[in-house]
């Protein structure tokens, strides 16, 4: 059993967001449905959604981060993910129901983590001016001189 779950609060939508995501993540199956609530896995990880009402909403201060190791992966996820929400910068998203998800390559914490300062500030600059990130655009970033 997992010993921490996600708990969602939606208003009155938490079996339309159990199938949206079950729909975007391959490894991802819907567990149960009730009036209540929905239980359901994403690559694995269980999460639950429940109909709580409108009294609370979602906020950036706690997102999901998705780890794509390729530009189409992270183009994949970043098209479905913002499909009816909003796109934000350096790799954030909100979706329909106003979930937070970072779409984000590993390699950006290895460039960002370089022991050469000038390079891993070139990846900042970079990113700071993307939306969806681009591993090519980075990768040039750090490779400038």
């Amino acid at each position: 059993m997992q010993k921490i779950t996600p708990f969602l609060w939606f208003d009155g939508k938490a079996e339309e967001a159990a199938k949206f995501y079950t729909s975007i993540f391959k490894n991802s199956k819907i567990e149960s449905v009730s009036p209540m609530s929905a239980t359901f896995q994403l690559e694995g990880q269980k999460f639950m959604a429940l109909n709580g009402g409108p009294m609370f909403k979602f906020s950036p201060a706690i997102s999901f981060f998705v780890s794509c190791e390729t530009q189409k992966e992270i183009d994949y996820f970043w098209k479905k993910l913002s499909a009816g929400g909003e796109t934000q910068r350096c790799g954030w998203l909100k979706d329909k129901f106003g979930v937070s998800w970072q779409v984000v390559p590993p390699i950006l914490g290895e460039l960002l983590n370089d022991e050469d300062d000038e390079k891993s500030q070139r990846v900042m600059q970079a990113m700071l001016k993307m939306t969806k990130l681009d591993i090519k655009k980075l990768k040039k970033a750090y490779q400038q001189k």
